[in-house]
């Protein structure tokens, strides 16, 4: 009934009977009763899904599958042949004894002497029943005499979909969610764990770059180093998925699967001719010869310099997927390129070559595994590592249970004490103020919110170090200064981890660290400034729309969307640039600890590996976070093996915050999907343009060149 009164008062209907516009107060006062309808079905039906679950008997959530019992079969079949034995038996008995009663009782008392003593046995019939005896006998005690097999267990974990660093939004049931950060510690818990014998990835087209493919290698090496053995099982293969199995002991691959390894593929998108079509003219300004930042608004292909820069950077990842081949599997460098320049193998073509160790479904390897292990039997432990939800909502603290659990914080039970190292994650463009979601979907990186996770960090008693973890194209020149200044500030040691990428501001918010590691294909770089506008004057002329300008100040229109930059305009946007680039690098030759010549010939908005930033002084060391947190222990004065709780920062958004939060928030979120589902590619052309709008809001950005989609 509640529901239906809700629903009955969402519409100010007493407005539109009037034929009067409602007014906002209206419209928020309808938006927010009908979350409150959202949010009571949510509850109602969370609630039956969770009591429905709780009833289920000993359920566990890292479910242990089993495969199906030979004996236990077979002693099915046998007991229901006895049972069929016994009813025919109880029939023939039961004639006999109305048989009997019609038989008259003198013949029933006459008995004759041999009757009354037992009746002997052939002597010949005794040996041969001794003999059987004896025989089993000596069997049974042969079977006792074997050593008995174990029962086994191996941690089967599944990558696909997109792994996310962090989880920045705290969901209904989000401990059941998976992102990069507990896929790594569901793998090195498995590494500790002794009830684990081994590991099965489950390999399904994950959507990772070149950072956390690094990180996904490093968890699966260290889980090796333990002693187990860790086996890829994959249904066809595209280049990530391909270079994550060669990280392992084996390769599996059915017989209807292919390898797909084309190289490496990068495409840029130019909406210049787009732009001229309806009448807006692109309007930037950039520092650095190779700051291709804008040139896809600019531009129909690369100029000379950035398409060099591309160049060297895509052979630079060419390089390192030939050489981790070559070092994974027993093949050489001419035969992986032979591989590559072909592109696509069958299961048995990758097996000739050396590419994958089996070919065998997954049934087939698990009864591999069985005799390999030797095995009874061998399970897979399903989702290995994932924590219990409490389904147990009885009680007069069961609806505290429900909202807890709702909001993702079930298993949480206070902040932990004892030496902790923070993870602050930068993820995401960065802007200035708050950030949160980004328009159309993904994650902002908001300066408001990184300066309060440091502050946070930087107060906590307990916090002996901090990790940057980064990964991002940069974005708004302002923010990514302010984020820069509070590394400043902190006293406590900071280590910067990169993950897929971290150029631009993503490296302005790095360089002023303690240290900086990177992984081998992280992107990096891109030291310069870009700025500008759009120019709409001709779309407005195109659709009918005119403008009247009343301005006092030679600049005053400089910002104005209706014109290009006038020449005094654009001469003060020049020299601010020319500032802003000389701060980025004067601080990036302090962070660095070079001279500024020295760092003025490696920025100009120049591009970099991972590895390539390592060789030229612009990254301390190649390694995953695993090894930037060990960094941060050393620097703190801890040792390499101490224990410590790692507190990740900021701290995951509220369920209820996001309920009721932005309205336009929803509609971006409902048209991405919708474009997702009619097409994906519209769908990444919108989201790129809505980034670099909400970038370019400020009159400086720190972006990198390109998008690039590299495959």
């Amino acid at each position: 009934m509640w529901l239906k009164s809700i629903i009955r008062h969402a519409a100010p209907s007493d407005t539109v009977a009037r034929g009067e516009i409602p007014t906002m107060n209206d419209l928020r006062r309808t938006d927010m009763l009908r979350r409150m309808v959202v949010l009571g079905g949510l509850l109602i039906g969370g609630a039956a899904f969770l009591w429905s679950a709780g009833t289920k008997a000993s359920e566990t959530p890292a479910a242990v599958v089993e495969p199906p019992s030979q004996a236990a079969s077979a002693d099915a079949k046998t007991q229901a042949k006895e049972e069929s034995t016994s009813d025919s038996k109880a029939d023939a008995k039961a004639k006999e004894k109305e048989k009997s009663k019609e038989d008259s009782k003198p013949a029933a008392s006459e008995k004759s002497d041999s009757d009354k003593k037992p009746a002997e046995k052939p002597k010949t019939e005794s040996k041969s029943t001794e003999k059987k005896e004896e025989t089993k006998k000596v069997a049974a005690e042969k079977e006792a005499a074997k050593p008995k097999r174990p029962k086994v267990r191996m941690a089967l974990l599944t990558l696909k979909d997109e792994l996310p660093e962090s989880l920045n939004q705290v969901g209904p049931f989000g401990e059941t969610q998976l992102d990069l950060r507990e896929t790594i510690s569901r793998i090195e818990k498995a590494a500790e764990d002794k009830s684990i014998a081994g590991l099965v990835l489950d390999i399904r087209n994950p959507t990772i770059g070149r950072g956390k493919l690094a990180e996904l290698r490093g968890a699966i090496q260290r889980f090796r180093a333990s002693g187990k053995k860790v086996y890829a099982q994959l249904e066809s293969a595209m280049p990530a998925d391909y270079l994550v199995a060669c990280a392992c002991d084996e390769i599996v691959m059915p017989d209807s699967g292919t390898v797909i390894l084309p190289g490496i593929h990068a495409e840029a998108m130019f909406y210049k001719g787009l732009l001229n079509k309806i009448g807006v003219q692109a309007d930037f300004i950039h520092m650095g010869a190779y700051k291709g930042a804008a040139e896809p608004l600019t531009e129909e292909k690369f100029t000379p310099p950035v398409r060099e820069n591309m160049t060297a950077l895509i052979d630079s990842l060419y390089d390192q997927m030939v050489t981790t081949i070559v070092k994974d599997r027993p093949l050489t460098v001419a035969q992986v390129k032979e591989v590559i320049d072909k592109g696509l193998l069958t299961a048995k073509e990758a097996k000739k070559m050396g590419l994958i160790d089996r070919i065998a479904y997954p049934d087939q390897l698990r009864s591999d595994l069985t005799e390999s292990y030797e095995a009874n039997p061998l399970v897979y432990v399903q989702n290995y590592g994932q924590n219990e939800v409490d389904t147990d909502f009885s009680g007069p603290m069961g609806f505290v249970k429900l909202m807890q659990t709702i909001m993702g914080d079930g298993s949480k039970s206070g902040k932990a004490r004892g030496k902790k190292i923070a993870v602050v994650y930068a993820v995401g463009p960065i802007v200035t103020g708050k950030g949160d979601e980004e328009p159309f979907g993904g994650e902002m990186m908001g300066s408001t919110k990184m300066v309060k996770a440091l502050k946070d960090a930087a107060d906590d008693k307990d916090v002996v170090a901090i990790v940057l973890r980064i990964d991002s194209p940069g974005g708004s020149a302002l923010a990514s200064d302010l984020i820069w200044r509070e590394t400043q500030v902190v006293k406590k040691p900071i280590v910067a981890s990169m993950g897929d990428v971290a150029a631009s501001g993503g490296y302005y918010i790095a360089m002023g660290t303690d240290k900086i590691f990177a992984a081998p294909g992280t992107i990096t770089g891109s030291i310069g400034v870009v700025g500008g506008k759009l120019a709409l004057k001709g779309l407005y002329d195109k659709v009918g729309i005119t403008t009247e300008t009343i301005q006092r100040g030679k600049n005053s229109g400089m910002f104005s969307g209706s014109g290009k930059f006038t020449d005094s305009e654009r001469a003060v946007i020049k020299a601010m640039m020319e500032e802003t680039y000389d701060q980025f690098t004067t601080k990036a030759a302090e962070g660095r600890h070079m001279s500024h010549e020295d760092l003025i010939k490696l920025a100009g908005g120049r591009v970099y590996t991972g590895l390539e930033a390592k060789s030229i002084g612009l990254v301390d060391e190649l390694g995953t976070l695993h090894d930037a947190v060990n960094e941060a222990k050393k620097l703190a004065g801890l040792s390499k093996d101490e224990k410590v709780k790692i507190e990740v920062l900021p701290e995951p958004t509220d369920f209820f915050e996001v309920l009721f939060g932005n309205v336009e928030k929803e509609k971006e979120v409902r048209l991405d999907q919708g474009l997702n589902l009619l097409a994906p590619e519209l769908s990444e052309i919108v989201r790129r343009g809505a980034r670099l709008r909400a970038v370019f809001r400020q009159p400086a950005a720190f972006i990198m060149p390109f998008e690039l989609d590299i495959r």
